[in-house]
């Protein structure tokens, strides 16, 4: 078949969990700001692609959003496919293992510090040194985009980012479990495509994709400060993320097919 079941999904997920906890504080780093960075490039694609049609989204907001949506999805396939560390997916990997005994809580939590501490770097590097230096969202109409994106991120209450930091890990984390269900290439970016396109064209918070779209706007002289930043968007996404991924996918589906009833 060239279809995993849901069941032997867990299984795959379950492997990858164990492979990444034997891996050196520095090979996480690494990898982690690769996969800062790959997420950072779709972000951008998103921005000059969905970002590049203000006259068509006067008229029909929605395309915009779709394009935007479309764009985006390249990361997470660059991060499966050539091999990266992204901590939302990685909050759904370790769950099936830790809640059946096989993994220690220590794994997931050593995991995720060093992957998320490696995505902020990879994130920050793309923003500052490939994008602003090189003044790619100067021009409008994308500087507009750039600023739009970011004080709507920085204008929610936590409780809503958070709530929406829920929405878009579920789905990534989907787009994983999808992902790895398929075992050819083409399946795998079709499964990754759709739900990363959705939660972008519904206007989910994902804490990585944020690392690298506010601190663009930041860097680009939006007049958003580091801390609006962090305690308005980051933090509560983050939390967010962590719940949809580890909960809504690593935990239910572990619930629904390995936990002995």
């Amino acid at each position: 078949m060239s279809l995993y079941s849901p069941k032997e999904i867990i299984k795959e997920a379950g492997k990858l969990a164990i492979a990444k906890d034997a891996y050196s504080a520095k090979k996480i780093l690494v990898l982690a700001f690769m996969a800062g960075a790959y997420i950072s490039f779709g972000g951008l694609l998103a921005i000059l692609v969905g970002g590049g049609v203000p006259g068509i989204g006067a008229a029909n907001p929605g395309i915009p959003r779709f394009l935007m949506g479309a764009m985006f999805p390249v990361g997470l396939m660059m991060v499966v496919m050539a091999g990266a560390e992204l901590f939302t997916g990685n909050n759904a990997y370790f769950m099936p293992n830790v809640l059946s005994g096989s993994q220690r809580w220590t794994a997931p939590l050593r995991n995720w510090g060093l992957v998320y501490a490696g995505n902020f770097i990879g994130s920050l590097f793309v923003a500052w040194f490939l994008v602003h230096l090189t003044h790619l969202v100067a021009a409008e109409p994308w500087i507009d985009t750039v600023r739009n994106i970011a004080v709507s991120k920085t204008s929610n209450s936590f409780y809503t980012t958070f709530l929406k930091g829920i929405g878009a890990n579920w789905l990534v984390c989907l787009a994983l479990w999808m992902g790895m269900s398929a075992q050819h290439t083409s399946g795998k970016i079709l499964g990754i495509w759709w739900p990363v396109m959705a939660f972008v064209a519904m206007g989910f918070e994902h804490s990585i994709a944020n690392m690298f779209f506010i601190p663009l706007a930041i860097f680009e002289g939006v007049d958003i400060t580091w801390a609006t930043f962090i305690v308005k968007n980051l933090i509560p996404a983050t939390l967010g993320n962590i719940v949809g991924g580890a909960f809504f996918v690593g935990t239910l589906y572990w619930y629904a097919y390995v936990k002995e009833k």
